[in-house]
């Protein structure tokens, strides 16, 4: 499965509301083991709450190595994939306590 993000958000990915359109579409593929693949071509604005919606809340259901093997992210910016390994780390935090 491949979602475009541009196409299903726009260039501003901000809100949780956002972020959970995006959880809800990849959520139910990843939880049973196919390879996703999320596309960030032609966004230029990007939010923890967006991200933690939309990725950060998948590790209270699946293994981090898992995400990491099925969950491919591409043509996201270094700012955004900073942004995306703070919040994937917090959430690996969150959800082992």
């Amino acid at each position: 499965m491949k979602v475009d993000i541009y196409k299903t958000i726009g260039e501003n990915c901000i809100t949780l509301e956002d972020g959970q359109k995006i959880f809800d579409l990849i959520h139910s593929d990843l939880l049973a083991g196919h390879d996703v693949e999320i596309d960030f071509t032609n966004v230029t604005v990007f939010a923890s709450p967006f991200l933690n919606a939309a990725i950060g809340r998948l590790l209270k259901d699946i293994k981090p190595d898992d995400l990491n093997h099925h969950l491919k992210i591409i043509n996201l910016v270094p700012t955004g994939m900073a942004v995306l390994k703070r919040v994937i780390e917090n959430s690996k935090e969150y959800y082992s306590n």
